[in-house]
């Protein structure tokens, strides 16, 4: 089953430079944790913390870019970070990621080390095609960790199959489609921002299949870019 991305007509109107980069991996094996994931965290540890420094992440080009499209969309990115950068953010303070599962974590990691935003998703959970719109006044979500659904107002960006909210773009994911311990293949999808190259997508997508394949094995599929910007 391909999955495909779309856009609403009204994203299309009043985003001129967006893009979603969304691979998959099929065959996964999830687990709590092993040692794999365990080396594999103390290695991208090392590596944002000799590449980044918390005083002035802020002005980062691509967190930078993540704040800006924030503001855009009427939230305050000081209150509520792009998911990239607060992953980023904790590692930087001297915390460690919360231990969720091998596959779960391995792209966690990727998102921190590349500060894009990244969802997981159980494929046979999905109904595609996926659409990006605004969401409806009084529409339904919950997030992973709620406690129960939430009523979305008309302002926010979110990711849509054909039944349900999949992700307040790009934040915060839905329980009903998360990566379990059951899930055998999975879709990974990085979310752009205006000033965020599509290269720098595709590298945080594929960084994230190679994660899962070394943590929680499995085979990668095809990566693709799915864009509103002219060819």
């Amino acid at each position: 089953m391909e999955i495909s991305v779309e856009w609403s007509l009204e994203i299309q109107k009043n985003f001129s430079n967006l893009s979603v980069c969304i691979g998959d991996i099929r065959d996964i094996h999830v687990e709590k944790h092993n040692t794999v994931l365990e080396d594999l965290k103390k290695t991208v540890y090392d590596e944002v913390k000799a590449s980044y420094n918390i005083e002035n992440l802020k002005d980062n080009p691509t967190v930078r870019a993540y704040r800006d499209f924030y503001w855009k969309l009427g939230m305050d990115p000081t209150k509520i970070r792009p998911s990239g950068e607060a992953l980023l953010r904790r590692v930087l303070n001297g915390n460690e990621l919360p231990n969720i599962s091998t596959a779960v974590d391995a792209y966690n990691l990727a998102s921190l080390k590349m500060i894009i935003p990244i969802s997981g998703f159980d494929k046979n959970a999905l109904q595609p095609p996926l659409k990006v719109r605004q969401s409806q006044d009084g529409e339904s979500f919950k997030g992973i960790g709620m406690d129960k659904p939430v009523s979305l107002t008309g302002s926010m960006l979110v990711l849509v199959d054909m039944e349900k909210v999949l992700c307040i773009y790009p934040y915060r994911d839905s329980d009903h489609s998360k990566i379990t311990a059951a899930t055998r293949d999975a879709v990974i999808l990085g979310y752009g921002a205006p000033n965020v190259p599509e290269t720098k997508l595709v590298q945080a997508v594929e960084t994230a299949l190679n994660y899962i394949k070394q943590t929680s094995s499995g085979q990668i599929g095809s990566v693709k870019v799915f864009s509103l910007s002219p060819k």
